[in-house]
């Protein structure tokens, strides 16, 4: 037996002997994930036929003109034992007390497909806008169940905007889709991430994408997620601050509709002094949705001077969504600034009126102030970074507004 099958084999009873994540697990309380079994699938998964030009799996494109010579591209076979061990070089090994450990154990034991991404910094152009390598990754289905992964490492210095897009073909991929995803990313001292994911799966998928995030001295990481529900759709990001001065920012639009669900999570671990963090989520649900919100900070002892701010927003859209906002914050230092604070409520019936007296149908008020709300928590995000024009954002959260508002053809049928 390779090496490659032993430790997908390893990993299956690794999960089969610590078993899933228990009913009550504290981060998953509000919003269980599906039983083991759907993750791991079966030998007979059907095949998704991706368009050739697209491609499945992970494609890499370049956005506008920038310079891409410092970007190193892997694509690795996760069933080839000297190509997984290239792939999970430097990952970490699932730790026992961690309430998502099982999903990380799921995914060793199914990883067939990864990327690894090398970007270099540029001394010559840093800090200028031509040190900027703009990227786009794509990803398409390969499978009915899949655990694709993607390392992103940048070195010190570097300067990355990516956008991620995560937006099924269903000409290419009809069939509901099992996905968990493990993205691992690590800027280097002083290195700056402008990160932009979208995901919109389709209504029946079930999904959990786990982003586990190191930042080292005065690095910067900027993410906005645009992020809509299915049947189970999970997002999760870990951010460990480990160098001083370092700061994330994460803002999330979330949408869901019917009766799909949508639980965004967030945790941030403050282990250097002088870092920084801000975690924002606008959660937007109609119909019969569930949505949870779940941000949770940790400033540890030696973080002198941590700046802390949570801000958790929910927002029915129609009909009895239910919506569950958890901000939390661990403070084990003193010297300390930290705002945290949650609210739940309808759309301000001042702002829809003064819509209205422009001449706007309902649907139309109630997008204009949607899209106000969510363009300005994205915008404050990125306030002061490059300009993300070229990205396409605006028109973007357009559609993904005037999607999550439209009336459902049937009840219950519309799960975006």
């Amino acid at each position: 037996m390779d090496s490659a099958r032993a430790d997908m084999l390893s990993a299956r009873h690794r999960l089969q002997t610590g078993g899933w994540i228990a009913r009550h697990a504290e981060h998953f309380r509000h919003l269980p994930p599906p039983a083991a079994e759907l993750w791991l699938g079966g030998t007979d998964d059907e095949a998704c036929e991706a368009h050739p030009l697209a491609g499945a799996g992970w494609t890499l494109h370049p956005l506008g003109d920038s310079a891409q010579g410092r970007v190193e591209a892997r694509w690795l076979d996760g069933a080839d034992a000297r190509q997984r061990a290239e792939l999970l070089a430097g990952l970490p090994v699932p730790e026992d007390g961690d309430d998502a450990a099982p999903f990380a154990w799921a995914h060793r034991a199914l990883c067939r497909h990864g990327l690894r991404l090398r970007i270099g910094g540029d001394e010559r152009s840093a800090g200028s806008r031509a040190g900027i390598v703009w990227l786009q990754l794509r990803h398409q289905p390969r499978a009915a169940v899949e655990a694709p992964l993607l390392v992103l490492d940048l070195q010190p210095g570097a300067q990355v905007v990516l956008v991620e897009r995560h937006e099924r073909d269903a000409t290419a991929c009809s069939h509901a889709v099992v996905q968990n995803l493990q993205v691992h990313v690590r800027l280097g001292e002083g290195a700056v991430l402008r990160h932009l994911r979208i995901v919109a799966p389709g209504p029946d998928d079930s999904l959990a994408h786990h982003l586990h995030l190191k930042l080292e001295r005065g690095a910067r990481h900027a993410l906005a997620t645009l992020a809509a529900g299915s049947r189970y759709h999970l997002q999760r990001q870990v951010i460990e601050l480990q160098g001083e001065r370092s700061a994330a920012r994460s803002a999330g639009v979330l949408f869901a509709g019917g009766t799909s669900t949508l639980e965004q999570q967030v945790r941030v671990a403050h282990a250097a002094a002088r870092t920084h963090s801000e975690v924002a989520m606008l959660a937007l649900a109609r119909d019969k949705a569930h949505m949870v919100a779940n941000a949770h900070t940790r400033i540890a002892p030696g973080a002198a001077e941590a700046e802390v701010r949570q801000r958790l927003t929910g927002i029915p859209t129609g009909g009895q969504p239910r919506l569950v906002l958890r901000p939390h914050l661990e403070i084990l230092h003193d010297q300390v600034q930290a705002h945290h604070g949650a609210t739940w409520g309808a759309l301000p019936e001042d702002a829809l009126f003064y819509a209205r007296q422009r001449g706007l149908d309902e649907r139309s008020a109630h997008a204009l102030i949607v899209e106000g709300l969510a363009g300005a928590l994205l915008q404050q995000g990125f306030a002061d970074d490059a300009d993300l024009a070229p990205l396409g954002l605006e028109h973007l959260l357009h559609e993904m507004v005037a999607r999550h508002l439209a009336q459902p053809a049937a009840a219950g049928t519309d799960h975006g």
